[in-house]
């Protein structure tokens, strides 16, 4: 974390030091959140819709807090060692950009509709065989988040890895230009945000953004296989940075990068790559789509000089974030395949697509929640789900909420009586499951994070051992 004097804080912000202060108190990490700041932290009071952190700056001073900032409007500041600013989050953000600036951290910047948080994963332990590296925790992507990342990062940092996210244009515009990527990835542009923006192709421009703040001579990696990134980029000349290089993945062979064999086993995947000797490289983890996140996270190690027998290690220690197909063995023989944290049409289909891929199990089931912010066209959008799904792929279909009720009409059509039900309450959605799971059923759970789908996954982790589902 940044560890510096008051008087350096207040230089990289852009501050005014109260009177009579020792500037060369040292300063131990930034927070943001009063309840848990630590001793010898800064504290930087946000202020929100509903809330104003300044109300806060006295309690976290006499608990120990190192120091405060304080916004110039909020009248005179409390007595302690504050830092005056105009704007407490643009300070932040300032404070963020000089410490990445001095630390000389190489930088890559992830963004995209879906996969990005696992890209970030799979960068960040292909790098970590090399570097010193430090990554964006949980969800922190945001223009809050992501400076606090930064200023989470140690000192000898040799590469930072940043996840950025958005709901709507110039959000990714400012977080390229706080942290200035040397490497850029977009993952793939998806349906994601249509409520916000109205378009693939304005998702496609704002996720674009991220070459804004690049630096010149930088490297974007995108999926090649999505028409609309190489649309909107010779469309981006305004924002394009000096020499900016390119390098794209996905599995079509016009693409710089494609897989050439794929083979699932268990858990995983085996497969090659058009950039590798021939060599195969394992992925413990399900679905294609993963191969493809893993070519644009072997994009970046390649050129920063990771060798490939370092991303073949690197692959075997991933550790993705909670609830990206987390895959859980429950004590009644269930497994669960835990993808709750988002959706969308994409994400969706893709994860079908491994349940469909899953072998060797009693049954395949699928719980679905409803796709949040997908706008006008969001009915359609579920049934298409609905339309997606076949016997094939998965026996027996749960949806939850009031739009995955499209996603079940549409679906019965293919499947014959009780194998699809629909409902709008969770408690009630959960005792069927109960009542219906045995052994060696895999269980696919897929929602928006707003439907709160993990409380399915806890309630079958919670099951006791034995066989005694109702149907043997």
């Amino acid at each position: 974390m940044i560890h510096k004097t008051l008087r350096s804080i207040a230089d990289m912000c852009g501050g005014t030091l109260s009177p009579n202060l020792d500037e060369n108190t040292m300063i131990h990490g930034v927070g943001t959140d009063s309840r848990t700041i630590q001793s010898g932290q800064l504290f930087v009071p946000i202020v929100g819709e509903k809330f104003d952190g300044h109300q806060f700056v006295r309690q976290v001073l006499d608990q120990g807090a190192g120091a405060a900032l304080w916004q110039r409007d909020h009248g005179p500041a409390p007595e302690g060692p504050v830092i005056v600013v105009e704007d407490s989050l643009a300070a932040l953000q300032a404070l963020a950009k000089a410490y990445l600036r001095q630390s000389g951290a190489k930088v890559v910047g992830i963004t995209g509709s879906n996969g990005k948080t696992t890209v970030k994963d799979m960068v960040s332990a292909l790098l970590e065989t090399r570097y010193k590296v430090h990554k964006t925790k949980g969800n922190y992507n945001n223009h809050i988040g992501l400076p606090l990342t930064v200023l989470a990062m140690e000192e000898g940092t040799e590469i930072i890895v940043l996840e950025m996210g958005m709901s709507g244009r110039h959000e990714i515009e400012l977080l390229s230009g706080l942290a200035n990527p040397d490497i850029a990835v977009i993952t793939n542009i998806g349906e994601a945000h249509l409520l916000q923006l109205g378009s693939r192709e304005e998702i496609a421009r704002a996720k674009l953004e991220i070459i804004s703040g690049m630096k010149p001579g930088g490297l974007l990696i995108y999926h090649g296989d999505e028409p609309l990134i190489s649309r909107v980029l010779e469309e981006a000349s305004t924002i394009k940075p000096e020499g900016l290089q390119t390098f794209t993945f996905g599995t079509g062979s016009d693409n710089d990068s494609y897989p050439t064999g794929l083979m699932f086993h268990g858990k995983g995947i085996v497969f090659t790559s058009s950039r590798s000797a021939g060599e195969a490289f394992s992925l413990p983890l399900l679905g294609q789509h993963n191969v493809v996140n893993a070519l644009a996270a072997m994009a970046v190690a390649s050129e920063l000089g990771v060798s490939e027998e370092e991303i073949r290690e690197g692959f075997e220690g991933l550790k993705l974030t909670g609830m990206r197909i987390e895959c859980i063995e429950t004590r009644h023989g269930v497994t669960v395949l835990n993808d709750a944290y988002n959706s969308s049409p994409t994400a969706v289909k893709a994860a079908v697509d491994v349940l469909g891929n899953m072998k060797g199990y009693r049954r395949r089931i699928a719980v679905l929640g409803d796709m949040l912010e997908l706008g006008p066209k969001e009915a359609e959008f579920h049934a298409e789900i609905g339309h997606y799904l076949s016997p094939d792929k998965v026996d027996v279909v749960f949806t939850y909420g009031p739009l995955s009720r499209h996603t079940a009409e549409a679906a019965r059509q293919y499947y014959p009586e009780n194998s699809v039900f629909a409902y709008t309450d969770k408690e009630a959605l959960i005792a069927s499951l109960i009542e219906q799971i045995t052994s060696k059923d895999v269980v696919l759970v897929k929602a928006s994070r707003g439907m709160r789908l993990e409380q399915v996954v806890e309630a079958l982790a919670e099951l006791p051992g034995g066989n005694n589902g109702s149907r043997g």
